[in-house]
């Protein structure tokens, strides 16, 4: 797996790096028990400050998508990924109402916006695919 990240996005790099993993695992290039570099190694492979890759490590941790082990370092969850909780519903519904809302404005139909949504999916989904 690939992580490309935008020096110039808003986006903060910890956080377009929780994404890029997250959605490694989600399209199955990134499985069950795969290591990852060492926050030392992923600091120096992709030019970042080692502290940013420790903070996306360590909220990735709390939220059950890795694993981080002494001897054998950082893993891609082995058991299961974290489940539907009330706070991730939080997270989800607090990230999606403004881009639904602004989509409604700019006059992007229901039907446009679920197409939007199962264009992603799949997108996602057959990127891993294609990696098996």
């Amino acid at each position: 797996m690939i992580i490309q990240l935008d020096m110039q996005s808003d986006v903060p790099i910890y956080n377009q790096l929780m994404n890029q993993i997250i959605e490694g695992i989600a399209s199955g290039s990134l499985k069950p028990g795969d290591p990852l570099p060492s926050v030392r190694s992923m600091a120096s492979d992709i030019g970042i400050n080692l502290h940013t890759v420790n903070k996306a490590y360590t909220l990735l941790k709390q939220e059950g998508f890795i694993q981080i082990h002494r001897q054998k370092g950082v893993v891609i969850q082995p058991d299961s990924m974290p489940g539907v909780t009330p706070e991730y519903q939080d997270k989800r519904n607090a990230y999606l109402k403004p881009i639904i809302a602004e989509a409604i404005c700019r006059g992007v139909t229901e039907e446009q916006l679920l197409q939007i949504v199962r264009d992603m999916h799949n997108e996602i989904t057959q990127t891993g695919e294609e990696n098996v």
